[in-house]
């Protein structure tokens, strides 16, 4: 089926409209992993436009080409790391080249996942939920622990990207649910472990992401139950208060906010960007 975009693209194209960046992050240094073609792309191009300088992390060298060349058009200062989160000497070289580029460490975002089995909990291989949960939870915690030193230096902050799935007891979700549930309690302990250090944690959990993935699977959802793509967007807009998605470049816009001297009095959070779809 063809992708139709009338009712979506006419919010994102109002959002950006109104949209001008300020330089909140300028002389910063942000540490992005998980940079792929959706959020982590957008996370480095936002906080390119903010003024930061950027290392980006992937297991790809090709899309950290593509991002690099991305933002260095946007003007700003990028050193690309090849790592894989899940092994030690990655991550230590991680945090060694991100010295060696710059001289310092302002932000770390754990931006990197690993899809769980989406089967009920008690059909799941536990030797697969270990599996994802390295790259989920074992890796935030050990990039937090060896940026640590770092990050105490600039009085930094590490944001942990997590998901309204927390929100959600769905069984298909339950190995989602998990890996994420604990992000968000390791989160929580490291904001107090790390907060007399001067460093804070924080947590940020979008819902659906209007973004190439979900725009993939909206159209595979429209030819499966003979709708239109624009008629699964509207029903998976409908829970939220504004009626609409959030788009990639706003969960990185919300997630960034974090990073910047805006929030210096904030930790332990977790801020949801769902256009209201959770909230009291």
């Amino acid at each position: 089926m063809t992708q139709t975009l009338g009712y979506a693209a006419a919010h994102d194209t109002s959002i950006e409209d109104r949209y001008t960046p300020a330089p909140v992050l300028a002389g910063k240094v942000v540490v992005i992993s998980g940079i792929g073609p959706g959020l982590g792309r957008s996370l480095a191009v936002e906080a390119a436009k903010m003024g930061a300088k950027l290392v980006i992390a992937s297991r790809t060298e090709e899309r950290l080409k593509e991002v690099a060349a991305e933002v260095e058009q946007l003007g700003a200062e990028v050193a690309m790391v090849v790592t894989d989160v899940t092994d030690e000497d990655s991550r230590a070289n991680l945090v060694a080249r991100s010295l060696e580029a710059f001289g310092r460490v302002d932000c770390v975002i754990n931006n990197a996942f690993a899809i769980p089995p989406m089967d009920p909990i008690t059909q799941i291989d536990p030797k697969k939920l270990a599996k994802v949960n390295e790259t989920n939870v074992f890796a935030p915690l050990r990039l937090s622990a060896l940026f640590a030193d770092a990050l105490a230096e600039s009085k930094g902050s590490i944001i942990m990207l997590n998901s309204c799935v927390a929100f959600s007891s769905q069984p298909e979700y339950a190995g989602y649910k998990l890996s994420k549930g604990a992000l968000e309690h390791l989160a929580s302990s490291l904001a107090t472990e790390l907060g007399p250090r001067g460093i804070r944690v924080n947590s940020v959990a979008p819902s659906y992401i209007y973004e190439d993935v979900n725009r993939g699977y909206f159209d595979f959802l429209a030819a499966v139950e003979s709708k239109t793509h624009d008629e699964v967007y509207a029903e998976k807009a409908a829970p939220t208060d504004l009626k609409r998605l959030a788009s990639s470049e706003e969960v990185a816009r919300a997630t960034l906010f974090l990073a910047t001297d805006l929030a210096s009095a904030v930790t332990g959070q977790m801020l949801t960007v769902d256009c209201g779809e959770f909230h009291d």
